[in-house]
């Protein structure tokens, strides 16, 4: 019966000892023997270390209330601008979707009418889009632009919760309006 137990498993009942009963223990390698001074330095060394970092100010930011500084030349989020007047300076040439490399920004221009003048040109951005999930920030879109009207700016904090949020829009990229101008609607519009 083992032995057939022995040939199903294909393994012997008690494996092949590593070492033969004639052979002992073997003798401690022979080299260089630490004593306890060196090893007692070598601990103060490493200690030394700990407490040297220990004592020294933490250069970690608390990130949410502290903000490290950002360069000059930092492209973040897209801005679309405006005119101290209010008007748009964007007057839908196209020109920052076809310099943008990954084909993220979509504008579909319009004609402006004497009665909605929406930009000094003779056309405006009706719709304009940023899939920001595919935007690799490269800034070719600010340079194309021939009247600086697509910026980017210095804000980085982009994450949300959904993947249709980070479609901007013409109203989520568009910079508010003056003050003065935003008076002088509201104004006009309780006239009417």
């Amino acid at each position: 019966m083992a032995d057939e137990d022995e040939k199903l498993d294909g393994k012997p009942e008690h494996p092949t000892p590593l070492r033969g009963p004639d052979e002992g223990v073997p003798p401690h390698p022979e080299g260089k023997r630490t004593s306890v001074a060196a090893d007692i330095g070598a601990l103060a060394t490493g200690l030394k270390t700990t407490l040297g970092e220990f004592f020294t100010a933490p250069v970690t930011l608390e990130y949410p209330e502290d903000k490290s500084p950002r360069s000059e030349r930092y492209r973040g989020r897209h801005y679309l601008r405006r005119y101290d007047n209010g008007l748009e300076r964007c007057i839908g040439c196209e020109l920052c979707a076809a310099a943008c490399p990954v084909g993220c920004i979509l504008v579909i221009a319009a004609e402006n009418t004497d009665e909605n003048r929406v930009s000094p040109g003779e056309r405006y951005a009706k719709t304009y889009e940023i899939n920001m999930l595919r935007c690799i920030f490269c800034g070719y879109c600010e340079d194309a632009c021939p009247v600086q009207a697509i910026v980017l700016g210095p804000e980085y904090e982009l994450s949300d919760t959904s993947r249709e949020k980070f479609i901007y829009t013409k109203e989520k990229l568009l910079e508010p309006l003056p003050p003065d101008v935003q008076a002088r609607l509201q104004t006009k519009a309780k006239e009417t």
